[in-house]
């Protein structure tokens, strides 16, 4: 008894490091598309309209099957499935309009001067 209560002390906190350490890499996520077959199955978010045509168009054309997810953390993440092959998420990375996402945030407080 006495042992299970010593590895319950020590497995608790060590299973909760792990879900933080985990849980805490995602950042925001902006918009997530999900491919079947070369089609937009369903989507999450909002996708810039330009970029969800050209998504469309490449997927319909190789038949794509995988999940497209941007996320912001420090800046803006595009996540490719591995299902997804390097040439077509290369493809994706080159059509997706990150200076959408980049811009600064405009300070409208009146200035010194």
């Amino acid at each position: 008894m006495e042992n299970l209560l010593k590895i319950a002390f020590i497995a608790v906190p060590v299973v909760c490091l792990i879900y933080f350490l985990s849980s805490t890499r995602k950042g925001l996520t902006i918009f997530e598309m999900h491919f079947k077959q070369g089609r937009l199955d369903r989507h999450k978010g909002t996708v810039p309209s330009k970029f969800e045509c050209e998504a469309r168009e490449l997927a319909k054309k190789n038949k794509l099957t995988g999940i497209v997810r941007a996320e912001k953390n420090n800046g803006i993440r595009l996540h490719v499935s591995a299902t997804i092959s390097d040439n077509c998420t290369q493809q994706l990375r080159n059509i997706f309009p990150f200076e959408l996402y980049d811009k600064k945030e405009i300070d409208n407080t009146k200035q010194r001067g």
